[in-house]
């Protein structure tokens, strides 16, 4: 298993005989300050330097777990609301866990693909390919208070203006400016896309004005501030960006909801042994539905959580919906884009048939 705390050598190097002690002693201190100060950066921007891969030891209790982070709001904030959950399942599992809290989605799936991460939060798109490049397996989906079984993408406009309204966005996109959240993103990209943009022949990349790509508070962020006319977000992450930033969200307004999405999953690096991964799943499912003190603490964890009420045991059939988002989305793109001729059009579609059986096959067969 690969270390999340690096560690740095140096090459001892004599000082000339005629430096004396007291000028050996101070080279030897600016080393350490040096050696603190890189730490410390490291640990403030979350980054890791990986290690040379080796198989992993679920049985190495001195060994870190290395917990990656969708970025919702920022680095740094993630980081901070994960850390007391992640310090419980240090304690639940006996073992020390670290954080990777990364700034976009492409890092964190880099960081999968390298295997720099064995545990993670990822929603449906980016854990559908964590899991169907092998690498994953979902132990665990995520609930919230309101009961619902997923979330819905919106759209956020000004209140007051020129451009507020759905109708004038659908009839005039080029005269907007959109603010929107990474390719990977299910409610930032994928389902506004499917469900909104496609079906009206607006294509999100070609056809505004201009784009910001950011997380759900920066997009929310860019319209409240006059920077963006209109951009994608949720409704759990819209939620706390009411409570975080009251003023600018009181300038803007929803218009326009998606279909229920899927909530996020954890998931478990395929490698780690089938008991260990059941080990991580009866943590999670039993998190915060103790009685008394302990359980009160873990619920308030949870709540500070981006409002998570608990987790239900999963596998990896819950991801089916997010295959079959992508699958719709890809034939969408498919239907709508310029082809060649005709034929060319359906190879594409028959490969989108084929690849979306083939994967949801492989979900159906491949619970941890």
């Amino acid at each position: 298993m690969q270390a999340s705390v690096t560690v740095h050598r140096f090459r001892a190097t004599c000082a000339p005989a005629s430096t004396g002690r007291f000028q050996r002693l101070q080279m030897m201190a600016r080393r350490a300050a040096s050696l603190v100060w890189r730490g410390l950066v490291a640990v403030c921007l979350g980054c890791q330097l990986a290690a040379p891969a080796q198989p992993v030891a679920a049985s190495s209790a001195a060994v870190p777990l290395r917990f990656g982070i969708l970025p919702l709001g920022g680095a740094f904030e993630s980081r901070n609301d994960w850390e007391p959950m992640l310090a419980d399942l240090s304690r639940g599992l006996g073992r020390p866990v670290s954080v990777l809290s990364v700034n976009s989605y492409e890092a964190l799936e880099q960081a999968i693909q390298r295997d720099q991460v064995d545990m993670a939060f990822l929603s449906g798109k980016m854990a559908l390919d964590a899991v169907s490049q092998r690498r994953m397996n979902v132990v665990a989906q995520v609930t919230r208070h309101d009961g619902l079984p997923g979330y819905r993408a919106l759209l956020l406009a000004r209140k007051t203006g020129d451009r507020t309204t759905l109708k004038d966005l659908l009839a005039q996109p080029d005269r907007w400016r959109l603010a929107r959240g990474e390719s990977r993103s299910v409610s930032g990209f994928i389902v506004p896309q499917l469900q909104l943009f496609l079906p009206n022949h607006i294509a999100m990349e070609t056809r505004f004005a201009s784009e910001v790509v950011g997380t759900h508070q920066a997009t929310a962020l860019a319209v409240a501030n006059g920077e963006a006319d209109v951009a994608t977000n949720n409704t759990a992450d819209f939620e706390r960006f009411r409570l975080q930033f009251p003023a600018e969200a009181e300038r803007l307004q929803v218009i326009w909801e998606s279909e229920l999405i899927p909530h996020a999953q954890i998931v478990v690096r395929r490698d780690y042994s089938p008991e260990f991964q059941k080990k991580v799943q009866a943590f999670l499912v039993d998190y915060a539905r103790a009685k008394g003190p302990r359980g009160d603490a873990e619920r308030a964890v949870l709540k500070s959580l981006h409002d998570l009420a608990g987790f239900l045991p999963a596998d990896n059939t819950s991801l089916l919906p997010a295959a079959k988002l992508a699958y719709q989305l890809a034939r969408q793109s498919a239907m709508s884009a310029q082809w060649v001729n005709e034929s060319a059009r359906q190879a594409r579609l028959q490969r989108i048939e084929s690849g979306y059986a083939e994967q949801a096959a492989a979900l159906r067969g491949a619970a941890p």
